[in-house]
Parts: structure tokens; sequence; C-alpha cells
């Protein structure tokens, strides 16, 4: 096992963060509330669609009591005809969330009696339900069949019984329909674009897990092979310094499991407390990374200056990263002998980071090795997760050998945050 030196010029400042609570806004408990009545249609769709059908049942037979005849063309119609027209246009509205168009076919035929006999009842305006949902779930061209059955009995009660005003039945109908068929398709694609968001959000998380699992796996897979081989050298000639090794191995893998739960404690449908809670790897974290790596084997100089400005928690778990990869990539890739140095600087523009290794751009550690996998040319995302990493927060990362080729480096420079591009 061996040992470095952290610098250290000053104690490392804590950020606090305050939270500050506000009033909350009434329309809280409106989305609350819709979205339970939502979740329990979704659970329960009859329920809603059969209390939707009673109550405009209830209200087409109370027109049809006699109130129909102040539009009516034809006030002579029988009651019986009407009862059973409106009966007939309102009963179908129960399944027009599952087949609107077979539902809005099935509504025109009684449409056509009451348009035909004179009826003009008001419950044919029922027909821009199950248009609203043709326009929200089906094809664009199911509109054009819409259509048809819409002006059907428009056009046929309209020629029927003439009026010097008869385009006034039919014009505002046609107009209402297609506001109706517009906000449909309004709503289709509001819901189109959010989906679209999630899927891209979806995307970004699958591609932080997987730059957060290469660095938890990788970093800590390396300090145990590390200290495995130093355990096995160690175990005939020290065998307390390999006991010292398997220790190490132990707390380093139980570290490992803990940051694997709570990244995937994330992942799951209803996330624990402790998931939400645990916060991100930082700044303050680096020594204990640091003398992780020397356990290794890797002897590792640190300069860790006290931070000169504020840096955000996503900006701090950026230059943790860098440094576990670079170091990771060290013990993986320098060869026997190989030392670092980190140094971690703030200047007036922003926050720079450093590190430089002693082995060389082709060395390997002992053991197999996948063909095209050496450091700066690995099929891994190391690299290129901490490049996506830096960009997020308009940073650079540089990363290449040495001028004189015997060592490699890492380069990692982040802007002040509120500092232009």
């Amino acid at each position: 096992m061996t040992t470095g030196t952290t610098r250290t010029p000053g104690a490392t400042g804590a950020t606090g963060a305050t939270g500050a609570t506000g009033t909350t806004a009434p329309s809280r408990y409106v989305r609350r509330l819709l979205a339970r009545v939502q979740a329990f249609d979704t659970r329960r769709p009859w329920v809603w669609d059969a209390l939707v059908t009673a109550v405009l049942l209830v209200t087409a037979l109370v027109d049809a009591s006699g109130g129909w005849r102040n539009t009516a063309r034809d006030p002579s119609v029988p009651v019986w005809l009407v009862a059973t027209v409106s009966t007939a246009v309102v009963l179908p509205v129960h399944w027009r969330r599952r087949s609107p168009l077979a539902v809005l076919s099935v509504m025109a035929v009684p449409v056509l009696v009451s348009e035909a006999s004179g009826a003009f009842l008001q419950a044919g305006y029922l027909q821009a339900l199950p248009l609203f949902h043709i326009a929200l779930r089906r094809p664009p061209r199911a509109l054009l069949w819409a259509a048809a059955l819409l002006l059907g009995p428009l056009l046929t009660g309209a020629f029927r019984h003439q009026a010097e005003t008869w385009d006034l039945h039919v014009v505002p109908a046609v107009w209402g329909y297609l506001l109706v068929a517009l906000l449909g398709i309004t709503v289709r694609s509001r819901k189109e674009e959010r989906e679209q968001e999630v899927r891209l959000a979806a995307a970004a998380e699958r591609a932080r897990i997987a730059r957060e699992m290469h660095d938890i796996i990788g970093h800590n897979l390396s300090v145990i092979t590390g200290l495995a081989d130093g355990g096995r050298y160690a175990a005939a000639k020290n065998p307390e310094r390999a006991a010292q090794a398997l220790d190490a191995i132990s707390t380093t893998s139980r570290q490992a499991l803990t940051e694997l739960r709570r990244l995937l404690g994330v992942l799951r449908e209803e996330e624990t407390e402790s998931a939400v809670r645990s916060p991100q790897p930082g700044l303050a974290d680096l020594p204990a990374l640091i003398e992780g790596v020397r356990r290794a084997g890797l002897p590792v100089e640190a300069t860790l200056p006290a931070r000169a400005h504020p840096l955000s928690p996503g900006a701090e778990l950026t230059l943790y990263r860098a440094v576990q990869e670079a170091l990771t990539n060290t013990l993986k890739h320098a060869g026997e002998g190989a030392k670092a140095e980190m140094t971690l600087a703030y200047g007036p523009e922003g926050t720079v980071l450093v590190v430089t290794d002693t082995g060389g751009p082709a060395a390997e550690p002992p053991g197999p090795r996948l063909q095209g996998q050496g450091r700066g040319q690995g099929r891994g995302r190391g690299l290129a997760g901490m490049r996506e990493r830096a960009a997020l927060y308009d940073g650079t990362l540089e990363s290449g050998p040495l001028p004189e080729g015997a060592g490699w480096r890492l380069r990692l420079r982040l802007p002040l945050e509120d500092s232009p591009s």
C-alpha cells in the first residue's frame, strides 16, 4: 500500500442551500383533484361513461316532454317518436371513447329520422362528442367519414323543411362541428408533444444513468482490482498488509453497493425517502476518493485549495466524476510504478481541474485487454461522458498524452455559472 500527500491551503468552504417556502396556490389542489379524477377514470372508465350517458339521457327526455317544439319545423311529430329518437341518440354515447366512428354511424340513423320528421331535436348535437374523440384518437381520414355522417342528416332536414332561412340551421351546426374537430386535433397535438418531451427526457435520463453506472462501477472495480493485486503480493511477505487490503476491498465494495442502491432507487415507481434525499458526491468527497485510490496502490498528490466562488451541486458532481474517471484510467492503463497529480484551481473566470500521471498512453496493467481498448480510445463512455457533463456547464475537457510522451493529462475547465458562455 502507498500513500500520497494532499495539500489544502485553506478549509474548503461549505455552501448551504436555503429553501424558501411560499404559499400553496389553489391551483395545486385543483390539479391534484383532476389527477385523482383522471386516475379513477383510467381504472374504471365505464363509471364515468355511464354517468355522462345517464345525465344526457335525462336531459334529452326532459326536452322530449315538450321543449323540442320550440325549435321544431313540425311540432305535430308524435311524442313517442321523439322520445324513441332521443333515447336512440343518447345511448351510443356510452361507447364514444372506445369506438367513436361506429358510435357516430349509429347516431346518424336516429338523427336522420329527427331531421326528416322536422322534430330537429337538440339531442342531435351530441354527435359532437364522438366527433371530438375521432379527431383525438383516429387517423385524419376518419374525419372525412365523420363529415359525411354529419352533413347527411343536416342537409336532409334543410331541404325537406325548407324556409327562407334554412341555411341558419346548417351553417351554425357545421361551424360548431368544425370547431369541435379542431379542438380534438389541438388536444391531440399537445398530447403528442408532451409524449415526445417525455421520450426525450427518458432518453436523457437513461444517458445520465449510464454515465453514473460507468463512473461508479468502473472506478470501484478498478480500485478493488488494485487492492486485490496488492494483497496477493503482500500475502506471502506481510500477512498484516494483506489483511488491510482485504478490509479495504470490503469497504470499497460496500461503498459501491450503497451508491448503486441510491442510483437504482430513483428508478422505482415509488421512490423511497432515502433515494430522494441521498446527495450526489461533490468536492467535499474528493479526499475520500483520493484516499481510496491510494489504498489501491496509486500514489496521488492532490492540491485542494479553499473554494473561491460558489459552485452548484451539478458542477461539483462534474468535477468529482472527472477526478474519478482520470484516476480510474490511471489505475487501469498507466502501468506499474505510475504516479498521479491532481490540481484544482479557482480563477476569476472559472474552475480548472488538471490531473496528470506518469504512465504512457500505451501502458497497460498486467492482465487481458480487449483489442482497441487503450487509454483515450476505449469503447467505454468514460471520456465521452465527461465531455457531456462539461458541456452542460459550458465547460471544456481536454485529454491526451503529455508532450514528452511520458504521461497523460486531463484538463477540465468550468466557467463561472453566471458568466457568458
